[in-house]
């Protein structure tokens, strides 16, 4: 029974939320020999949050640790400040030291929520700016030579800049290069990560093979897509982030956009095959999507908060939205007097820019104890007792 739990655990580990492996024969071999293998997840601090789109990789890491790996979460402090080109149609704009530490400050507080970083077999924190910073050009020259610029400019991201006459700076090519050599700094056996980074992990594994005459595997996750069904990204305010409110992820996760249900349900929750199966064929049959974005909220909360706060958020989300009435806790703040209404939401977190509150404004979705407020460049003078509600979700009461 013992080895039919282990080959059961291991086919999870090598198929569930999971697009690619490379070397996946010599990958199953190692755990199913029982070699207990290190791997990394390498996450550049470009935000704050971390997101469920971060979580599937998480998730993956999860699985090793408990099957008894050694799994290293590698924060690019040094990569982070030159920006990954991935997917970009301009360079990221460069980011300091200072910025990225900032970001970074509470990663190991959200990817808690995922994996372990106390007692046995501790996930372990690493930063590459501690073998990065050390590189001078006596070694950047003979790790540059294992690449051609070929290769590099075979890149999506680079054929689409160069058709559009965009530049293509030289700190972008360096790029995984630098995140190859994380793998040998660190002599990893595998490394995990997004889809969008099969390119940067490939770098790694040649140097690998040039520098330590080692084989290392790579996995790779599926993407998780935005509430909108864009990219997953602060930038178009479609992510549910993981140290969000049980009631903030149920009302973003009805928000959604019906066609990712599944993709949500096999990315971003541990529903059993079967589950996911019938929900499928409920969609197919023609079930009401509403009533699975209710279960897949709950299976997601579930996993971040728990089951009796899956249950409250949906009756207070059934509250605001199906009885129209307010929330049951509504955010106070000191009653500010007469304020430009952007600079309010922004300084209150209810929206994240001011283009973002006009545009809001612009879609009647902000409202003073329920009035709608057109004017972008409104001055509101607040009485106690006022209730600005932005957008379905969003309340705040002036004391």
């Amino acid at each position: 029974m013992k080895n039919e739990h282990n080959n059961n655990q291991i086919e999870e580990i090598l198929t569930r939320r999971v697009q690619d492996v490379v070397k996946a024969d010599e990958l199953k071999n190692w755990l199913t020999s029982g070699k207990k293998i290190r791997l990394y997840l390498g996450v550049d601090p470009s935000g704050f949050k971390l997101h469920l789109g971060h979580a599937v990789v998480l998730q993956k890491l999860k699985e090793f640790q408990q099957a008894g790996h050694e799994v290293i979460l590698l924060i690019g402090d040094f990569t982070g400040m030159i920006g990954d080109p991935t997917d970009r149609d301009a360079a990221r704009k460069p980011l300091t030291r200072k910025d990225v530490l900032k970001n970074a400050k509470d990663y190991q507080t959200q990817a808690a929520r995922i994996l372990n970083f106390k007692g046995k077999n501790a996930v372990k924190i690493k930063y590459n700016s501690k073998w990065l910073d050390k590189i001078d050009f006596t070694d950047l020259i003979p790790l540059a030579s294992n690449f051609t610029v070929q290769q590099l400019l075979e890149r999506d991201m680079f054929q689409k800049r160069i058709k559009s006459d965009k530049p293509i700076h030289l700190h972008e090519f360096l790029y995984p290069l630098m995140q190859g050599y994380d793998s040998v700094a660190m002599d990893v056996d595998l490394e995990v990560g997004g889809n969008d980074q099969l390119f940067n992990m490939l770098a790694g594994r040649t140097l690998m093979q040039k520098m330590k005459k080692k084989t290392k595997a790579v996995l790779t996750c599926p993407l998780l897509l935005g509430l909108d069904g864009r990219k997953m990204s602060k930038t178009y305010n479609n992510t549910i982030d993981l140290d969000e409110s049980a009631n903030e992820m149920f009302g973003k996760i009805m928000s959604m956009n019906d066609e990712l249900i599944v993709n949500y349900f096999e990315l971003a929750t541990d529903e059993p095959k079967e589950v996911l199966d019938k929900v499928k064929k409920d969609l197919e049959a023609g079930a009401n999507p509403r009533d699975l974005k209710v279960q897949l909220a709950k299976a997601v909360i579930t996993m971040y908060h728990d089951g009796k706060q899956a249950e409250e958020a949906e009756l207070e989300f059934n509250k605001v939205f199906k009885d129209k009435n307010k929330p049951t806790d509504i955010p106070e703040v000191e009653n500010p007097g007469k304020v430009v209404l952007i600079n309010f939401m922004v300084g209150n977190d209810l929206t994240d820019s001011k283009n973002n509150a006009r545009r809001l404004i612009e879609q009647n979705a902000v409202s003073l104890n329920d009035k709608k407020i057109s004017d972008k460049a409104a001055e509101i003078e607040f009485n106690a007792g006022d209730i600005l509600q932005v957008g379905k979700r969003k309340f705040i009461k002036i004391k």
